[in-house]
């Protein structure tokens, strides 16, 4: 039986990837149906950098993709050596496409691991092979304009279930949330459960206060982006004062800065929320403030330091 409906697909890049030992143009790529992955979002992924050819800050990637497997009791099939060797060969096979060497590329590379092919079946099936799929694409860099002027979000009932300290697959309240903004031609929707902020649809939230950086705890009711440790260390290394504590919706709202962060944006100016604006009451009222441009201006910084200098 052919669908009623009729669309053309969209096209998928012929980039390489990596499935299950092989390598391959990635819209040939093909799972099971009966993959838990696909039926369940049983699965585990990680997103890493790669600036100037070196994959960032790999080992912190490498420790909170191993936490997400074990509280799902997947054992991960490779040594953090072994995943190095295929992100190198994907990063390389991307660069030679697009006719660059890989250092004078940044890309992105996406790792994934599901439970593995089995009957459908709540119970967590034992003795079956996981799905291990890699890909890689450019890394998108935010735009001058959009940076300078700072980006507008949405808020939101944080609505996810509560274990959101695992990055799993299964991403639909994810899915969901960001929805809710694009519908709004917004950036992010920033979430709050309670009274209490939680995190954005697909980053993590900061607020500037009287010049101190704050976040939310690190706890299950959010994911731990690897930018969490590595803003606090430039922080340090800027003498930004850093706390880690609940913040409450007022907070937010009447901060002098509001700050996303992610692999892909970096870190990056929330300059409006819903109606409000961000920052008011200040001298930088709906700009990108003094703080946020000094942990920008360190954070490219730390790139150069970490791998365009050590290639």
């Amino acid at each position: 039986m052919t669908s009623k409906y009729s669309f053309t697909p969209p096209e998928l890049p012929s980039t390489i990837c990596y499935l299950n030992g092989e390598f391959c143009p990635l819209a040939q790529a093909k799972i099971s149906v009966l993959d838990r992955g696909f039926i369940f979002g049983d699965g585990i992924y990680e997103v890493v950098p790669i600036y100037f050819g070196k994959p960032f800050r790999f080992e912190q990637h490498m420790n909170r993709f191993q936490r997400s497997l074990k509280e799902l009791r997947i054992e991960n099939p490779f040594s953090n050596v072994e995943w190095l060797e295929i992100i190198n060969t994907l990063a390389s096979r991307f660069a030679e496409s697009v006719n660059q060497k890989v250092e004078d590329t940044n890309q992105i590379i996406y790792l994934q691991i599901s439970r593995g092919v089995a009957p459908r079946d709540h119970v967590m099936t034992k003795g079956i092979s996981p799905t291990v799929f890699v890909m890689t694409n450019p890394l998108k860099a935010i735009s001058p304009e959009l940076r300078n002027a700072g980006v507008h979000c949405v808020s939101a009932h944080d609505f996810r279930w509560e274990k959101a300290h695992i990055k799993a697959t299964s991403l639909l309240g994810a899915v969901l949330s960001r929805q809710m903004s694009a519908d709004m031609d917004a950036t992010e929707t920033i979430m709050f459960r309670g009274d209490n902020l939680s995190e954005a649809s697909s980053s993590n939230v900061w607020i500037v206060s009287n010049g101190t950086v704050f976040a939310p705890p690190k706890d299950n009711l959010l994911l731990e982006g690897i930018r969490y440790g590595l803003i606090e260390e430039i922080c340090g290394e800027i003498d930004i004062p850093f706390v880690l504590r609940p913040i409450s919706r007022n907070e937010v709202f009447n901060a002098d800065e509001v700050l996303l962060s992610s692999a892909t944006k970096e870190v990056l100016a929330v300059t409006k929320i819903d109606e409000t604006v961000i920052g008011s009451h200040t001298s930088h009222s709906g700009q990108p403030g003094p703080v946020y441009k000094r942990i920008y201006k360190a954070y490219q910084n730390y790139i150069e330091r970490i791998c365009k200098n050590t290639n």
